[in-house]
């Protein structure tokens, strides 16, 4: 018989990893937990927390107003100083001393796989009767000439500055480009974002064009379709050239083009692990078909780039390895916030998606937030709903507007529980509230067939007279 070291090797310990060794232990399976690099992984140190310090910080500059061209570096200094305050604040959650308190065995080091069921980490062999690859990802960097000769900033070292750069060019308009462009222009630098397709690209195009009016309004210099073909310059002096012959001039670089999955130190070939540029190959139970004893989940499974989607994997599959009951993972019902302002907020398909999925079934429903009466009070009226409902139930809504990602969370609930849409609309709400919008929509579903209905207003008439 084979003798393992451990019940579960979880390599990462990101936000997906982090769950997975919890639940685990706790639930009295042996956990060896592998990290080489920092705790709480790309969304603590990098990513989500960082970003959001950063666009609070900024947000209260704007509120504040402008400051002395002087005053801009204090100020500058004392948004990083929050991003690692709030970094600092939650590091203990994920520290190797609470893990360890657990009871999971933590090893600090990088992994590799010598064999289907074993990795060596540190001089030492571990073998598993299960592994989940659980590395996340990392800034994609484009092969675009003298890029590699130039100084340039990922979301890894972003968050190091100690002063505002004067001009910030950012290569790339998806959500980490936009928020950061957003961030820094509050704080005082000029902004340029070079995109080579259309910014938002992924996101439902009224309510891209929403965010990109109101970043422009801030001014935000953002290029679109616009593609690179040299970089060049020194520290202070960058210039980013795009086709056609225009040459942008700035202080700084961040190159936020993508995403890559963390994949090359593990020898996946060794543990005879199928894999793609895209991330580790896996089923819908997340586990690889060449071997199944590797699950992957989170960014390096391929399937998305969000941390709730790396906890959400992390339930398919302690389910899965702990109980051996089949689980395997949705993706319709998966939301994704972009945090400008206004923030756009997603869950299920886009309409474009829905009406290419659906086809003539698909309905649908409109609510602009200046039909909610807390968006006028508060003079916040950009920005709109749009529920797609199938057969009276909700599959995807798109928010554009204030609060958003927070406003998303009763159509994530609908979406992912399949409810009818009755149940939206029976829901009594606080008033005034932003929230008010999804029920809004709701009810925009029953309005025709109640109010529009022939029938419906003889059976009223009908009743009316009878009635004492």
């Amino acid at each position: 018989m084979s003798r393992f070291d451990t019940d579960i090797c979880v390599i990462g310990g990101g936000s997906g990893g982090l769950s997975v060794a919890a639940g685990a232990v706790q639930m009295g399976a042996r956990v060896v937990l592998i990290e080489g690099h920092k705790m709480g992984g790309d969304c603590l140190n990098y990513g989500c927390v960082p970003s959001k310090a950063l666009l609070s910080a900024a947000k209260a500059a704007k509120a504040a107003g402008p400051v002395e061209p002087e005053a801009t570096q204090q100020r500058y200094a004392a948004a990083q100083a929050q991003v690692r305050a709030a970094i600092a604040a939650i590091e203990p959650h994920d520290s190797v001393e609470r893990f360890e308190g657990l009871g999971v065995e933590v090893i600090q080091d990088y992994a590799r796989f010598t064999a289907p069921h074993a990795v060596q980490v540190g001089g030492r062999t571990i073998r598993a009767r299960r592994f989940v690859i659980a590395t996340g990802s990392s800034a994609a960097i484009p092969p675009v000439p003298g890029l590699a000769e130039v100084p340039y900033l990922t979301n890894e070292t972003l968050f190091d500055l100690h002063e505002l750069p004067g001009h910030l060019l950012i290569l790339g308009g998806g959500p980490i480009g936009l928020e950061m462009a957003l961030a820094h222009r509050r704080l005082g630098a000029r902004v340029t974002v070079v995109e080579g397709a259309k910014a938002l690209g992924r996101d439902d195009p009224e309510a891209a064009a929403v965010v990109l009016g109101a970043l422009r309004a801030e001014g935000v210099e953002i290029v679109e379709d616009a593609a690179v073909e040299k970089i060049s310059g020194r520290a202070g002096a960058i210039e980013l050239q795009v086709a056609g012959g225009t040459v942008f001039h700035g202080t700084h670089l961040l190159v936020a083009a993508g995403r890559k999955p963390n994949i090359d130190r593990l020898d996946l070939a060794a543990a005879k692990v199928a894999f793609t540029d895209s991330g580790v190959r896996v089923g819908d139970d997340l586990r690889s078909p060449t071997n199944r004893r590797v699950h992957a989940i989170g960014d390096v499974a391929g399937r998305g780039q969000f941390t709730h989607l790396a906890g959400y994997h992390a339930g398919v599959i302690i389910r899965s390895m702990l109980f051996g009951l089949p689980a395997k993972a949705r993706a319709d019902h998966i939301p994704h916030v972009t945090y400008t302002d206004p923030e756009l907020a997603q869950v299920g398909p886009t309409e474009g998606e829905a009406r290419r999925k659906f086809g003539a079934r698909l309905e649908v429903l409109r609510v602009e937030m200046a039909q909610i009466d807390r968006a006028q009070a508060e003079g916040r009226t950009e920005g709109f709903l749009k529920l797609m409902v199938v057969a009276g139930r909700p599959v995807g809504a798109t928010i554009v507007g204030a609060q958003a990602g927070e406003l998303i969370a009763p159509l994530c609930v609908a979406v992912s529980a399949r409810m009818k849409l009755s149940a939206l609309a029976g829901t009594v709400l606080p008033y005034p509230t932003l929230a008010e919008i999804g029920k809004r929509g709701a009810g925009a579903y029953f309005s025709p067939k109640l109010f529009d209905n022939p029938f419906v207003k003889r059976v009223v008439r009908l009743v009316q007279r009878v009635l004492p």
